[in-house]
Parts: structure tokens; sequence; C-alpha cells
């Protein structure tokens, strides 16, 4: 998994103040699951990445390439 991506996920979760289990209840995930995904362990497929993007307010472009 791209670290650049881990770091962008985790902190367009930070500056909308959610926690994990917060966006993992918004994905119906459980919170592990996304977890993993700040962690670089599995990657969301691009159903979750539309949905994380929608949540976090941001294009999915600059959640897996950076502002």
């Amino acid at each position: 998994m791209d670290v650049k991506f881990c770091k962008n996920l985790k902190c367009a979760r930070k500056e909308n103040c959610l926690t994990q289990k917060q966006v993992a209840d918004m994905l119906d995930v459980v919170e592990s699951c996304y977890a993993n995904w700040e962690q670089g362990r599995t990657e969301p497929n691009i159903d979750m990445l539309r949905k994380l993007s929608v949540i976090f307010k941001i294009s999915i472009d600059d959640l897996i390439n950076g502002v």
C-alpha cells in the first residue's frame, strides 16, 4: 500500500474531526477494516474510495495523491 495514501487518509479523517470508528460506521465496515487502510495493511476497493471521498469532501485523486 502506498504510504502517501495512508497518511492522506488519516489526515482527512482528523481534519473532519472523526474517529476511525465513526468513519467505519459510515462505511458499514468494522473499525479494524478501516484501521487497516490507515496502517497500509489492506486497501479499500473503488466503491469504498468513492464513499471516503464523499465523507471527507475531497476528490479520490486528492485522497490518493495528496492536495
